[in-house]
Formats: C-alpha cells, structure tokens, sequence
C-alpha cells in the first residue's frame, strides 16, 4: 500500500513540475527517472502533465496579464516577459506562421515550450483550436527528445 502512495506521490511531484513554467519537461523527465520511474513512464506523466496546462493558458494568459500590468508590484516583470516574449518570437512566427510556434515549443532548449508557446500564441492572437494542437504537438516531441536525451545520461 505503501508504495502505491509512494508511486502517486512521486507521479504527481513529476506531473506539477511539468507544468511548471521553466522547468516542463526538461526538468520533470529526468527528475522522473531520478525518483525511480521507468524513462517511458516519466515520459508520459510529463507530457501529460505539461499538456495539462495548455488550454488553459491560451484562455487565461492576456487577460491575467492585462489585470497584473496595471498593479504596482507585477507591472515591470508583466510588461518585461510580454516583450522579451514578442522580442524572440515575432519574427519567426510571423515568417512560419504555426510551424514556427511548432518550433518554438518543439525544441527543449531554455526559454521555449509551451508556456512560452502560450504568451507568444496569446499575444500575437493567433486561433486558439489551431495553437492548442501545434502546442500540444510541439509538447510531444519535446518529450520524445527530452526523453531521448535523459535516456542517454542516465544510461538505461
């Protein structure tokens, strides 16, 4: 019984730092296989994990940040993410349109993903049903290379 609470507990820890922004799955596949998760079963709990969060980001993101811009505490950080965000994204998204977002979240390098995905698809309006699928998408092979790269380390 007790490992069973173990295990759950042990998931969900690997699922919340999914969906963590910064972290995702760069950090939660290989802390996965760290707590003693198989590499496929940490694979799939992040992907889901960091999926999880998607829809309701592109719904929630600009008017949340709208509401925080106008407050004294979150009005620099807010305004600073919203143009780092446009500053590194624009171009490409414009230039690709939707397989630049793909890219964007598909390749696991610090700073992209789909919270990322999400502030750039939310900013620059784009439709929601078609970044929710190019997200989740760019989430999936996200995983598969994370997960190949911590196989890798890890030495399974």
């Amino acid at each position: 019984m007790w490992e069973l609470i173990e295990e759950l507990k042990n998931e969900i820890l690997v699922m919340m730092v999914a969906a963590m922004p910064i972290s995702e799955l760069r950090g939660a596949i290989p802390l996965g296989i760290s707590l003693g998760l198989s590499p496929i079963h940490s694979t799939i709990i992040s992907i889901l994990g960091n999926m999880a969060i998607v829809p309701i980001l592109l719904k929630i993101l600009v008017p949340v940040m709208n509401y925080l811009e106008k407050t004294i505490i979150f009005s620099k950080t807010i305004g600073w993410v919203k143009e780092r965000t446009l500053k590194r994204t624009r171009s490409t998204i414009k230039k690709y349109s939707l397989l630049g977002l793909f890219i964007l979240v598909a390749i696991p390098i610090p700073t992209t993903g789909a919270w990322t995905g999400c502030i750039a698809a939310s900013l620059l309006k784009l439709d929601y049903k078609s970044s929710l699928f190019v997200i989740l998408s760019g989430v999936f092979i996200a995983g598969l290379i994370v997960s190949t790269i911590s196989y890798q380390v890890f030495g399974f």
